[in-house]
């Protein structure tokens, strides 16, 4: 019934997860996460290369600190582009919350960690820019099980050089 619900009040919005799976497994997952409305918020590429603004050094520092929420990930492979980012995040085995307070045996799927990342980064940005509540990012965010380690060589050689490839990336605005 809520499933009939939502499809009748967003007719378009696809489910991208897959049905059945557990996100909070260890597997290597590319995610793609893309502010509201593809506004270019993080900074500009200039030659090929993402020059950060201080809105894209929050969203920056906010990735690196996922780690120390938690633990047993790893988020080494990223990008930050105009209106978007790229990254790889790999759930360990060990996936623990590195703290104690709620449980620390309790695993932490994707969407936890998208969403943590979501909402730091935005109240980072909101306080940056005096705009206390202002949506930063788009509803949903893109993401992709990686089943071997060749695609996690090819997603992580697309992250790391989808800066030099603005000029015909779908996501840049200039291009439509």
């Amino acid at each position: 019934m809520k499933d009939i619900m939502i499809k009748n009040i967003f007719p378009n919005r696809k489910h991208m997860r897959l049905q059945g799976f557990n996100y909070s497994l260890p597997s290597a997952y590319f995610v793609t996460i893309c502010t509201k409305n593809k506004q270019c918020l993080f900074g500009e590429i200039e030659n090929g290369i993402m020059k950060l603004n201080p809105n894209g050094e929050v969203i920056q520092k906010c990735w690196n600190d996922l780690q120390n929420h938690y633990a047993g990930i790893n988020n080494d492979v990223f990008t930050v582009m105009p209106n978007h980012v790229h990254g790889i995040i790999t759930i360990l085995d060990e996936n623990r919350r590195s703290s104690s307070k709620p449980d620390p045996t309790k695993k932490h799927p994707l969407s936890e960690i998208v969403r943590a990342f979501k909402t730091y980064s935005s109240r980072n940005i909101n306080e940056l820019r005096y705009s206390k509540g202002k949506v930063v990012w788009q509803h949903d965010y893109y993401e992709h099980i990686i089943r071997d380690e060749k695609e996690y060589r090819e997603n992580g050689e697309y992250i790391i050089y989808n800066p030099a490839k603005w000029e015909s990336d779908k996501e840049n605005p200039n291009i439509r």
